[in-house]
């Protein structure tokens, strides 16, 4: 049995979705039930019960499952100390971050780490949210950056800084260039938004849930880049967090309006995965950005 198919199982039940799982593992939802099945005829057991909506994992599911996790955790512990037999001397941090958190923020911290530790160098990969997770779980990434992180049994959640939501426009609308707004004001607005499966959208639909405050979703995307693309040929409003919006900002292209109330903030982690001796450079690293956020606050 491969280690492939077992990481495809445990990421389905881990999500709670063969598509999910499918996803984050690069192969198409067909493949992976079929994976599954392939699983369940080598023990001659069913490992998931598909005659529940939704789906639950059968006694001897959960059993394999919870071996599983335990085999995938030792197996990468030696992978990672097979590929960790470098001394700190050729280190490289290896960064897994969402696509947001933007080259040009994180090029300043890696040129201040670069000053300050020559002997090692930083790595940044910029991926979806749940390949980010992955990665990190993986041990093909030592740190992951994500918004709103995830409590998972097998990470560590460092908070990082929170970034203000705003709403961005273009510059002929008609909120553009107000000092603030009220949440109302938006109220039955043409938005932009982000995939429903992201978490941020989520943290979106609560926020303006909570206030009584309905808007027309007209168009969704996975990523920030795109959602400014489209609010700059107007193709309606959104809300996104106000360090994104300042190349666009400076070069008037979109307009930032913050609330009047505020209150609503992005919450920005660091995540690795817990019970990892984390080596000296990767600390460094860490305190050097959280020393930073400090003091841009």
């Amino acid at each position: 049995m491969r280690i492939e198919s077992l990481e495809i199982l445990c990421d389905i039940v881990r999500h709670g979705s063969f598509s999910r799982g499918a996803e984050v593992n690069g192969v198409l939802q067909s493949a992976a039930s079929q994976t599954v099945h392939h699983i369940e005829r080598r023990l001659g057991v069913a490992l998931i019960d598909r005659s529940r909506r939704p789906w639950q994992l059968t006694a001897e599911g959960r059993l394999f499952y919870e071996g599983c996790r335990d085999v995938l955790a030792r197996y990468r512990d030696i992978e990672a100390k097979v590929r960790r037999r470098h001394a700190d001397a050729d280190a490289v941090v290896r960064v897994a971050a969402i696509y947001s958190v933007g080259l040009g923020d994180m090029s300043q911290y890696i040129r201040r780490f670069s000053e300050s530790s020559a002997h090692a160098r930083v790595q940044v990969s910029y991926l979806h949210p749940n390949q980010v997770y992955k990665s990190v779980l993986e041990e093909k990434a030592d740190l992951g950056i994500v918004s709103f992180p995830q409590r998972q049994r097998e990470l560590t959640v460092i908070p990082w800084r929170e970034e203000p939501m705003v709403v961005t426009c273009p510059p002929q609308h008609r909120l553009a260039g107000r000092k603030s707004i009220a949440l109302k004001e938006i109220a039955r607005e043409k938005f932009v938004g982000f995939d429903r499966d992201l978490v941020i959208r989520k943290q979106v639909d609560r926020f303006l849930k909570q206030h009584g405050v309905p808007v027309e979703v007209v168009v969704e995307f996975d990523n920030i880049e795109a959602i400014k693309r489209a609010v700059e040929v107007a193709s309606g409003i959104s809300i996104l967090p106000e360090p994104t919006l300042s190349r666009e900002v400076k070069a008037g292209t979109l307009s930032a309006v913050p609330f009047t109330s505020g209150g609503f903030v992005r919450p920005l982690g660091i995540i690795h995965r817990r019970g990892r001796a984390l080596y000296s450079s990767t600390r460094l690293f860490i305190e050097l950005l959280q020393n930073g956020s400090k003091k841009e606050s």
